[in-house]
């Protein structure tokens, strides 16, 4: 044996796992010394290994060696390069050699004859030279204890197991005469129904091991052979090198899979065997093994190219295993083109359109059942797939796919297709019988829905007279009470109206002044209700009418307000800020600024409201410099809102700035509003002074409601204002408690 390449393998192979590259430096300085050659050949191997057949010594899993595992298979290979290795018609214990099988990762694989109890052909496994280290001992053993616990017709069985002379482990199992399974597959042009039959017996020998408690986690074609028993294929199932216990220990020695290191294949590895996470790999990443190996005999490729995945590197091939949906077997058929097509047609002794028609359906969903990303959307047992695959063989429902009642129909049409014809016929007998009959039915049926149409429409008009009816008398009430209070004669107008339902009142400008005259006047007398729905009304029929001096963006979105808070309808004043918000928050008309911000104001607002005003403030703020200097009032007003708005906001500072301008005012009602908002700016800046400025608002609105309410001049203010200074007296009353009584 060459001692060079087995050292030069044996520092490869551990190098390949030290990912950080100053580790590896010094890891091949240690290990290489000052043998150049040894360390020139060792880098160029590091530096072409993406290219190599495989990620990890052939197939194989990855064998980390650290130092001084290293240092010890060196030593090993140097001692034992002298002597010899396992020649041919050598003896190992009562096992003859006669043949070199193959050899793996760490172990080589003879044809043998042994010669006691009885003399048979056998195949033996020895580790190789210079491989004994703790770690591969270790997996050796588990491989080995793995096989001898399995008892199925279906796996390899193991006959014998001991030590050589110089003390290398190996053990002895049945010779396995056969082809991988895809191989041999298409070399016999096996159908979907003949490759879905072994696939079956392959899947009972993995439910056997899962049952034993050990996980194979390299199920892939090389090691799932073929043979015939008396011209009947039966495959077996090999190599159990890299499988894990479900529970407890395959050995007493210690078995540790290095930090980040991916055992299997990885074409045919499930995405949490490759993936690096906090999830160990259990019976279900078998299935998805199983489910890329049916993939590959049902289309001869395996979902994900393993040059791709080979090329792509370690954390490549996770993403591709963790992220990339693969294509449906039927679907990746129907890509095939000229000698690929040709080629999957004669090895599937079946035209490519056929099976394609074969997987489209229940096999899809099958194989796609098994390769799902999420380990718990997979089949949960080797069986589970199993009887999944053979129920699309007897024509039954499958588990995997989505159980329409259609789907459901098919299957037991084809299950029961000559007792389903003779009901067809059946049935088809009694449908001609009865198709005079439901002719007749039918003619009927229909006679009596145009009846029903008829009497719909009829009755559609009579509600629609009587609609029209009552429009055509609100009219008229409407256009009599218009007189009414031409004539001063408010009292017969109001019963007029009490006579007339709002919801019957159309939009015009007519009916907008009526009610709004005779909110005016409810409230004048303190009847807060009728006020609120004269003036909500309004705001009703305005949004209905396309003239913009009439659409509310005077005084009708002022008066509901204040009223419908002062009748203690909440809901009904949200209601309506709510509408003021939505058709008047984008206006740039500047005799609506400080109307809609005094109507949405006067309760609290939620920041999506006050993010919505904010506009309308800083355009009220700029409208403050083209007010005339005779319209004093309008930017007294104006800066209230503004005020207000500072005060919703949370801004009091700015909010007792403003209201300090507004009580400049010669306005009553003015003051008071902004003696009642610098008294809750103060409070919650925490200023005692706040209940001594609250009461002062508290006594001049009271002093005004103890009398008459009028319209109000400039000094005394309007009846609307002192409303809603009362409203705000409550809210400050709240804040603060009830003020201190006076002298």
């Amino acid at each position: 044996m060459d001692t060079l390449k087995q050292l030069i393998d044996a520092v490869f192979l551990s190098a390949l796992n030290v990912e950080d590259i100053a580790q590896r430096r010094a890891f091949l300085d240690q290990a290489c010394g000052d043998d150049d050659d040894l360390r020139a050949a060792v880098e160029k191997l590091l530096a072409t290994h993406a290219a190599a057949d495989d990620f990890f010594s052939g197939g194989s899993p990855a064998l980390a060696l650290t130092v001084e595992e290293f240092q010890i298979a060196a030593q090993t290979i140097v001692e034992e390069s002298a002597g010899v290795d396992e020649r041919l018609g050598s003896w190992i214990g009562r096992y003859k050699l006669l043949q070199r099988l193959g050899e793996g990762g760490h172990g080589v694989v003879y044809m043998a004859e042994q010669a006691e109890p009885v003399r048979r052909i056998v195949a033996i496994k020895i580790i190789k030279l210079g491989m004994d280290t703790k770690s591969v001992i270790a997996r050796f053993e588990a491989e080995r204890q793995a096989l001898a616990m399995m008892d199925h017709p279906h796996i390899a069985r193991v006959l014998d197991a001991g030590a050589s002379d110089s003390g290398r482990p190996y053990f002895v199992m049945e010779l396995v005469r056969g082809v991988k399974i895809t191989e041999f597959c298409n070399q016999n042009h096996l159908d979907t129904r003949q490759r879905l039959g072994l696939f079956i017996q392959a899947c009972h020998a993995i439910q056997h091991a899962h049952q034993k408690g050990i996980i194979h986690r390299d199920i892939k074609p090389t090691n799932i052979l073929v043979t015939l028993h008396d011209g009947v294929p039966v495959p077996k199932v090999i190599d159990f090198g890299i499988a894990k216990a479900i529970e407890g220990r395959l050995t007493e020695n210690t078995l540790f899979t290095a930090y980040e290191q991916v055992i299997g294949t990885p074409a045919y590895m499930s995405p949490e065997q490759a993936e690096f996470s906090g999830l160990d790999a259990d019976t279900r990443s078998d299935i998805y093994s199983l489910g890329v190996l049916l993939y590959e005999l049902l289309t001869g490729r395996t979902p994900f190219d393993s040059k791709k995945l080979e090329s792509a590197g370690i954390e490549g091939m996770r993403r591709i295993l963790r992220d990339e949906e693969p294509q449906r077997p039927s679907a990746l058929l129907t890509t095939l083109q000229g000698e690929a097509m040709k080629s999957t047609a004669t090895l599937h002794h079946e035209p490519v359109p056929q099976l394609i028609s074969l997987l489209k359906g229940d096999l899809d969903w099958v194989v796609m059942k098994a390769l799902e990303k999420d380990r718990s959307r997979r089949y949960e047992t080797a069986d589970g797939l199993l009887l999944d695959i053979q129920r699309y063989l007897d024509s039954e429902p499958v588990v995997a796919r989505p159980p329409s009642k259609i789907y459901l129909l098919q299957k037991f049409i084809r299950r029961n297709k000559t007792t389903f014809t003779a009901v067809t016929l059946v049935l088809l007998s009694l449908v001609a019988g009865l198709g005079v009959s439901t002719w007749m039915f039918i003619q009927e049926r229909d006679a009596r829905r145009e009846q029903v149409r008829l009497k719909g429409i009829a009755d559609t008009a009579r509600a629609n007279e009587a609609r029209l009816l009552r429009q055509a008398e609100a009219r008229s009430r409407i256009s009599l009470a218009a007189v009414m209070l031409g004539q001063g004669k408010k009292v017969e107008a109001s019963a007029l109206l009490a006579q007339t339902p709002f919801d019957t009142i159309e939009p015009s400008r007519e009916s907008a002044d009526v009610l709004r005259a005779l909110g005016e006047w409810y409230a004048m007398a303190g009847k807060w209700r009728e006020a609120a729905d004269c003036f909500t009304t309004v705001t009703r029929l305005n949004s209905a009418i396309p003239d913009a001096e009439v659409a509310g963006l005077g005084l009708d979105m002022i008066y509901p307000g204040p009223v419908l808070l002062e009748c203690g309808d909440t809901a009904g004043y949200e209601h309506f800020r709510l509408g003021i918000l939505e058709r008047f928050s984008d206006t740039t008309d500047p005799r609506a600024f400080e109307h809609v911000l005094k109507a949405c104001l006067l309760l609290p607002a939620g920041p999506p409201m006050l993010s919505r005003l904010q506009p309308l403030g800083q355009l009220a703020e700029k409208s403050l410099l083209s007010i005339p200097e005779n319209q004093d009032l309008f930017r007294e007003h104006r800066i209230f809102a503004l005020a207000l708005l500072s005060y919703r906001q949370g801004d009091y500072v700015r909010s007792l700035a403003w209201a300090g301008q507004t009580l400049k005012s010669g306005n009553a009602a003015l003051c008071a509003l902004a003696h009642t908002l610098t008294a809750m700016s103060r409070k919650q800046m925490g200023d005692s002074s706040a209940q001594a400025e609250l009461a002062q608002a508290q006594k001049a609105v009271q002093d005004h409601f103890a009398m008459p309410l009028y319209f109000g001049d400039q000094t005394a203010g309007v009846w609307w204002d002192w409303l809603a200074g009362r409203q705000l007296n409550r809210e400050a009353a709240a804040l603060l408690g009830p003020a201190a009584p006076g002298p």
